[in-house]
C-alpha cells in the first residue's frame, strides 16, 4: 500500500471534509528479533484472512466518529525491514479515531494475522536462504 496515495484517494470523497478530521496509520514491519528472548529473526511466514481483515474493518467503521478504515496486508515470506501490515483510520477527532487505530490493530493481529518466525541456528540455516 501506497499511504500517501491511499489518503489521497479518500480526500477525493466528497464526503471526506465533512467527517473527517485526523487520519492515523500503522505501518508494521518485520522486527529482526522476537519478542520471546530478543532471539534473532531472519524472516516471518505471514498468513492473512482477508475476509476477517475485510470484515473487521467493516465493523470498525460502524463506530462513533469513524468514517473510513483500510487495511493492506502481506503474506508470504517476509523479511526484517520488510513492510507487512498497513492500517488506516479517518474519523472526526482524536477521542474517537486514536482508540479505534490501537483496537483495530490489536484485533487484526489476533483474528486475521498469523505469523511463524523463522530463527536461525548455527548449524541450521534460514529456510529463506537455502
Amino acid at each position: 500500500m501506497d499511504i500517501s496515495k491511499t489518503i489521497a484517494e479518500l480526500k477525493k470523497d466528497p464526503e471526506f471534509q465533512k467527517n473527517v478530521g485526523m487520519v492515523l496509520v500503522h505501518n508494521g514491519v518485520v522486527r529482526g528479533w522476537s519478542r520471546d528472548g530478543h532471539k534473532n529473526v531472519d524472516a516471518v511466514d505471514i498468513t492473512v484472512d482477508r475476509d476477517s481483515l475485510a470484515a473487521i474493518c467493516r465493523e470498525f467503521e460502524q463506530r462513533p466518529g469513524i468514517w473510513r478504515v483500510v487495511a493492506d496486508a502481506r503474506d508470504g515470506l517476509l523479511f526484517p525491514g520488510d513492510d507487512v501490515l498497513f492500517l488506516v483510520v479517518a474519523g472526526d477527532v482524536r477521542e474517537n479515531v486514536k482508540p479505534a487505530l490501537s483496537d483495530l490493530l490489536d484485533r487484526v493481529k489476533a483474528e486475521a494475522v498469523r505469523k511463524k518466525e523463522h530463527m536461525s541456528r548455527p548449524e541450521d540455516p534460514c529456510p529463506c536462504k537455502a
